[in-house]
């Protein structure tokens, strides 16, 4: 995708897509990710370490074929991780994480894959409104989980379970 792309304005009403990361989605997702977190953001090298895992899955969310967002997240038997989650700043509020998170959720079974979990930093509000107008709740504390990039702040652990069909709807 050109720089230009990656750059382009954003069209509210065109349609959604959440589809698999690949390799040329590369430098938006940087992009993003430096805008959303520029304290500590992810390199290259640590998305590429990441998706190198048998068990882990990357996704963009596009509009008008322009990658906006994204989510990494690793599977196992009973429950899904989400281990980064980004939207382009200037796309905030406007549904498309919400898109993001019925792609993830549409990926739970009762019987299966029943719950998804995340760790959000006790300073990053904006993240822990989002995720329980989604239906997260909050677990437990997480007491200094970073202490090399955040020093002394805590996380809080969110979870989101699913044990009846349909998962999505909750």
């Amino acid at each position: 995708m050109s720089e230009a792309m990656v750059d382009a304005p954003v069209m509210v009403d065109a349609p959604v897509t959440v589809r698999w990361m690949i390799r040329s989605d590369m430098g938006s997702i940087l992009r993003i990710e430096s805008e959303a977190f520029s304290e500590h953001p992810w390199t290259e090298e640590d998305f590429i370490r990441c998706l190198r895992q048998r068990n882990s899955i990357g996704m963009v969310i596009e509009v008008a074929e322009v990658v906006v967002g994204f989510f990494i997240y690793e599977i196992s038997r009973h429950r899904m991780e989400l281990l980064n989650f980004a939207i382009r700043p200037d796309c905030q509020r406007r549904g498309l994480g919400s898109a993001g998170i019925a792609k993830l959720k549409s990926k739970m079974r009762p019987e299966r894959r029943h719950t998804i979990g995340l760790e959000i930093r006790e300073t990053n509000l904006v993240a822990q409104q989002f995720f329980r107008s989604h239906g997260f709740k909050a677990t437990r504390v997480l007491r200094k989980p970073y202490p090399e990039f955040f020093g002394d702040e805590d996380a809080y652990r969110f979870e989101f379970r699913c044990r009846e069909a349909p998962c999505s709807s909750r």
